[in-house]
């Protein structure tokens, strides 16, 4: 009987080790998906300006910031849950998008000065320190209005006027 029960209790052990082993490898492929998301919607952020497509390049950043949103919910859920390494998980996913998608406004409105069209270049700055008021967001807002300055050497703002 002693056996029965040390075979039972060795084969429940194993079976929970392995859901355990299937779990993390599903846990790791959602963040793998995710980074794979988030790639792919910057390669095509980057062939839409390439191709001076602005306005697909504007809705491939904005569909990161939309997963930047949702993964906002999800560890905003999960905070409520004592116990939860996923948060850590979650919330690297959330910071990548967050800050791949300041860094494309950037890169957007870098462009949009080089094309010369410095109205919308000066919008899309703003829209970075308007969004992305975190603190661990603040090198993106000093690089944003750094550049709100060096537009105006080039295209003075009607306020400056």
């Amino acid at each position: 009987m002693a056996i029965r029960s040390h075979t039972t209790w060795m084969w429940q052990n194993l079976l929970l080790f392995a859901v355990c082993l299937a779990l993390a490898h599903c846990s790791h492929d959602i963040h793998e998906k995710r980074a794979d998301t988030i790639k792919d919607h910057v390669e095509s952020f980057y062939d839409h300006l390439k191709h001076d497509r602005v306005a697909a390049a504007v809705r491939e950043n904005e569909a990161i910031e939309h997963l930047s949103s949702q993964l906002g919910e999800i560890v905003t859920r999960r905070v409520n849950q004592p116990g939860s390494n996923q948060i850590d998980r979650e919330w690297t996913d959330l910071r990548t998008a967050n800050e791949t998608a300041a860094q494309n406004w950037l890169a957007l409105g870098q462009y949009l000065s080089i094309k010369k069209h410095y109205a919308q270049s000066r919008a899309t700055y703003q829209r970075v320190i308007d969004t992305y008021t975190g603190p661990t967001e603040r090198t993106y807002r000093e690089q944003a209005t750094r550049a709100i300055r060096d537009l105006d050497f080039l295209s003075p703002s009607p306020a400056s006027r």
